[in-house]
């Protein structure tokens, strides 16, 4: 007798009830949420032919980390062969007669229609896209998500609604888990003495990751922040800052708004930028004759984007990155109320950019890692805010 999710059960009453219009999966890491989703769009698809199913994503680009595997996985299973076998790019597939589009959230297009739709990791996403692919969807919606927040447009927004059908399970409730991915996140119990003896008990990967329950991130550079959804009009004076990234690393370009002691922070681009191919485009986002203050490094190892910039008429000038300058800049944007202007790359970076821990012991230096914008903030507070 085959073994079926309560996260899938779960979907497939919401579908059938006529007063609910879609349906959220929260729970830990493991519980079978994102397999659920996929069971369901594999039935779905196996009753109906024409429809259009769009599958949403923070960007294009995390689908390939993340769902391909999960259907080259699981659709074998149906006997359906997965779109993404041995293929690199796939933004569109047929499923059983049915067209199924991925789409990054980064990318999204106002206008999209579809008859059903799916989040995945809907925490990611921001609330104007959500908005507009429910308004354009025509049959039902799902999404799924970790709680890694405590505090979410989501929960605002949907918590409330009586055509939402909600779920909460664990890794616990997954009847596929393997053994060794139940011992890894039973590890984060931090009720159990053998893992705080072992250093890897935490209290902020168990809830989220183990109980799935809302929490806030321990250790955040900024962790409070207020979301908006729009630059202001009026602001007092603005600037524009980058961090330079290259293969793997995004190049972040924020603008930067100033009202009295309110910053307001918004991601103008966040993709790597290999050659000036890329970068010019990105230039191209910043008003003419207006400074961008960009990280010195780079000029370093033989690249000169400064100086390539420069000759190419754009004011690009280096802040000073001086030792010690993470730490102060920190504390000068510290000095203001930040809004940032809700995108992916914000809720990434503002969720994960944590200070370093040593056995235990939180330091005030942050961890180079989930930063690129927050630099790119960062140099614009040196350059312009550092005597205010």
């Amino acid at each position: 007798m085959p073994l079926y999710n309560p996260n899938l059960i779960h979907l497939h009453k919401a579908f059938g009830a006529a007063e609910t219009s879609g349906a959220l999966l929260e729970g830990s890491s493991r519980s079978g949420k994102t397999w659920s989703a996929i069971d369901f769009l594999v039935w779905y698809t196996s009753t109906r032919e024409g429809k259009t199913l769009n599958m949403i994503k923070e960007t294009y680009n995390s689908f390939k980390t993340t769902l391909y595997d999960d259907f080259n996985r699981r659709l074998p299973a149906f006997g359906i062969r997965s779109p993404f076998q041995d293929k690199q790019e796939v933004s569109s597939f047929n499923l059983l007669g049915n067209k199924v589009n991925l789409l990054g959230a980064d990318a999204y297009k106002d206008g999209t229609t579809c008859d059903l739709f799916y989040v995945n990791e809907i925490l990611d996403v921001p609330k104007r896209v959500f908005d507009n692919a429910e308004q354009r969807c025509r049959e039902f919606w799902m999404g799924d998500y970790n709680p890694k927040a405590n505090q979410h447009w989501l929960f605002d927004a949907t918590d409330f609604r009586q055509d939402v059908a909600r779920l909460k399970t664990t890794f616990l409730d997954n009847p596929y888990i393997s053994d060794m991915e139940k011992r890894k996140i039973l590890s984060y119990d931090p009720h159990n003495l053998d893992n705080v003896k072992n250093g890897t008990a935490d209290d902020y990967m168990w809830n989220v990751y183990g109980l799935g329950l809302r929490s806030a991130p321990e250790g955040l550079v900024f962790q409070h922040v207020t979301w908006t959804k729009e630059f202001p009009a009026n602001c007092e004076k603005v600037f524009y800052g980058l961090d330079w990234g290259y293969t793997i690393d995004p190049s972040a370009l924020v603008k930067v708004g100033i009202i009295g002691k309110n910053l307001f922070a918004q991601v103008l681009y966040y993709a790597p930028t290999e050659s000036w191919i890329q970068i010019e485009p990105m230039l191209q986002l910043v008003p003419k004759g207006e400074t961008i203050w960009a990280d010195p490094s780079g000029e370093y190892g033989e690249r000169g984007l400064i100086t390539m910039a420069r000759k190419h008429k754009y004011r690009v000038l280096a802040f000073n990155a001086f030792q010690g300058s993470i730490l102060f800049g920190i504390g000068v944007l510290k000095k203001f109320k930040i809004h940032l202007i809700d995108s992916p790359p914000w809720r990434k970076e503002q969720g994960g950019y944590k200070r370093r821990e040593v056995n235990g012991i939180r330091l005030e230096e942050p961890v180079d890692a989930n930063n690129h914008a927050w630099d790119a903030l960062r140099g614009v507070a040196l350059a312009n805010f550092a005597k205010r």
